[in-house]
């Protein structure tokens, strides 16, 4: 196998950039470098020359195969972050035989093949890398700490007692087996289901939280839309106008929201028009506001309906005049903002799942596949012993459902574009 070689912090001008070396000839590129090996996991200053002369003094880290986060020998340089300083480095290293640099994920998919993550702890990796707020963060490091890779286990170990018993139907048919048997089966199917189904449940909650929520502003032409999007976002995101229809497409600011990612979408005025593109961006509006999570209506809109947890606002209430339903608000000034945002962030937390570390749309196809094939078992076992061999096999191919879970089995096709989204050095 080849050692593998890249800068593992951000390209560019910075104090300090670190390359790790990560395969067989890890130890040897050191001992090229530096004339030595310290001790490993213990911190050393070293100077690092080529045949020209000294590249640099860096800090220097070597773990042991095994005991590293690909598996594998590993060397990391904290060097200083010049760009020339990295350039001279890899450059060197990769002219040693047998070393090349790394491909984007490499070594996160050397950890997956030497057993050191599994493959939603990979999945739980990406998304801490790409975490923006709090609640992303979280979500990502219960996954990537090991959490449903532990469940899947607990679910492989019930499985598998209640294949035992049916196999054990099979096998003594002709002979005495206990009486409860297949009530403990049926017993331990109706546990998993109920926990499967409880997990694929709270997918959707956690892929918001992933990808991010959407809320959209709505309105009539000039109730105050994009005015209220700058206050949000805190800049003049949007250009604001008394002349009806400034709006024409869907501006999207990104923003945190107490620790949850929330994309503002500021529409066009919902009205009948003439103008043709006035017209697209109406259409566009009402296609994007209906997919979103959560709208808020700047007074009364008709061909939209009101949704349940949708926020209703009395606009441009620092003009005075009669007060209106929902809740006083001016963009202009800011009255009712925090009121606002408080609101959002309710309305949001609800649709935040507390218990499920499933968090991708293939761990919940995986669970519902499971859960209805463990359904067929049911029936089959409930059939009585005869049926007991279609029962067993409608649990392996639950086993196998969940197994994928974490890469045990069938998922050769997903590797290329899950690290395909890593960066190099990762």
């Amino acid at each position: 196998m080849d050692t593998i070689v890249a800068e593992a912090t951000a390209p560019g001008r910075a104090g300090v950039a670190v390359i790790r070396i990560s395969g067989p000839s890890a130890i040897a590129a050191l001992q090229h470098l530096a004339g030595r090996v310290p001790e490993p996991r213990r911190a050393t200053l070293m100077p690092l020359w080529s045949s020209a002369g000294v590249l640099d003094t860096a800090v220097v880290l070597v773990f042991e195969s095994g005991a590293s986060f690909t598996g594998e020998a590993v060397v990391e340089l904290q060097t200083h972050g010049s760009v020339a300083v990295v350039r001279a480095l890899l450059s060197e290293v990769v002219s040693l035989p047998d070393v090349r640099l790394a491909e984007a994920g490499e070594f996160t998919k050397r950890a997956l093949e030497n057993d050191q993550l599994d493959l939603a702890q990979v999945e739980g990796l990406a998304d801490l890398i790409d975490a923006e707020t709090e609640a992303q963060r979280r979500s990502a490091q219960t996954v990537f700490s090991g959490a449903l890779g532990a469940k899947v286990e607990g679910w492989r170990r019930r499985l598998v007692r209640a294949a035992a018993l049916l196999e054990a139907m099979i096998d003594f048919a002709d002979e005495e087996v206990p009486e409860d048997t297949s009530a403990e089966v049926l017993e331990l199917v109706d546990i998993l289901v109920s926990e499967f189904d409880a997990e694929a449940q709270g997918v959707n909650g956690a892929e918001r939280v992933r990808q991010g929520f959407e809320v959209a502003i709505v309105g009539a032409p000039n109730t105050g839309k994009s005015t209220l999007l700058n206050r949000l976002a805190g800049r003049d995101a949007a250009i604001t106008s008394e002349i009806a229809g400034t709006t024409r497409d869907v501006i999207e600011v990104r923003m945190d929201v107490a620790g949850l990612p929330v994309t503002l979408l500021d529409t066009a005025g919902l009205r009948e028009t003439m103008d043709h593109v006035e017209a697209i961006g109406v259409e566009r509006a009402k296609a994007r506001a209906i997919a979103a999570d959560l709208r808020i209506f700047l007074g009364e809109i008709d061909g939209l309906a009101f949704q349940d947890g949708d926020i209703f606002v009395h606009p441009k209430s620092d003009l005075g005049g009669e007060a209106g339903e929902g809740l006083p608000l001016s963009g202009l000034t800011g009255q009712g903002v925090d009121d606002l945002l408080a609101r959002i962030e309710r309305e949001l937390k609800v649709r935040v799942p507390t218990l499920t570390t499933a968090t991708r749309a293939r761990h919940r196809s995986a669970l519902e596949s499971a859960a209805a094939a463990l359904r067929a078992a049911r029936i089959e076992v409930e059939a009585g012993p005869e049926r007991a061999e279609l029962a067993a096999e409608d649990l392996r191919t639950a086993l196998r459902r969940i197994e994928a879970l974490t890469g045990r089995i069938g998922v050769e096709d997903l590797l290329g574009e899950i690290f395909s989204s890593f960066c190099i050095g990762k």
